[in-house]
């Protein structure tokens, strides 16, 4: 499957942005997807992460409350609506996919957020 992220950009403190990742393939269903993001100088971090059916959802501590993951498998893509952000949200946002109890095989190229004080 090959990914591709989108919807970055510069947003003020508080201020929302949403996230898309567009799949090929017509496998999309079966897959479970992430949101990663890397700070400058740091590791990539998980985010959230949707089963296939869209039924569960986990997310990063920090953002809870604030970021919710969706998809929609008939048009192949899945989104990261981010609101409230504040300025530690800004990162290199990766969209990725992987079987149900395997490893994160499949990366997009990454979307820059950038939340400004």
């Amino acid at each position: 499957v090959q990914l591709q992220a989108s919807g970055g950009g510069v947003v003020q403190a508080g201020g929302s942005l949403r996230l898309s990742c567009a799949a090929s393939g017509r496998t999309f269903g079966s897959y479970t997807m992430g949101w990663f993001r890397q700070h400058p100088g740091k590791e990539r971090e998980f985010v959230s992460e949707i089963s296939w059916s869209g039924d569960i959802t986990y997310y990063l501590d920090s953002v809870k409350g604030r970021f919710t993951i969706s998809r929609d498998n008939a048009k192949n893509t899945v989104y990261l609506q981010m609101n409230s952000l504040k300025p530690e949200d800004t990162a290199v946002y990766y969209c990725a996919a992987k079987r149900p109890y395997g490893d994160y095989d499949y990366w997009g190229q990454g979307t820059l957020v950038t939340v400004s004080s």
